[in-house]
């Protein structure tokens, strides 16, 4: 599920690998491997799409359907 669903949160935006990839400081192979499933994804590079896309970790990793962002302390 996470695989599907930062890759369908990046095309909503339409937004590209190359720039996603910029923004998290890795090569654009590196992440589309992600949104393959062929490359498992480090809970920095989680916190970092959650902020990026507004919303949580747990929406990401599909624990919850709840986009809401969560404040940080």
């Amino acid at each position: 599920m996470v695989f599907e669903r930062i890759r369908a949160m990046r095309e909503d935006r339409d937004i590209k690998q190359k720039q996603l990839a910029e923004y998290l400081c890795c090569s654009q192979q590196t992440y589309s491997n992600y949104e393959l499933g062929t490359r498992d994804i480090p809970a920095e590079v989680l916190i970092k799409l959650a902020d990026y896309y507004s919303t949580n970790v747990d929406y990401i990793i599909g624990l919850t359907d709840n986009k809401t962002h969560y404040k940080k302390l």
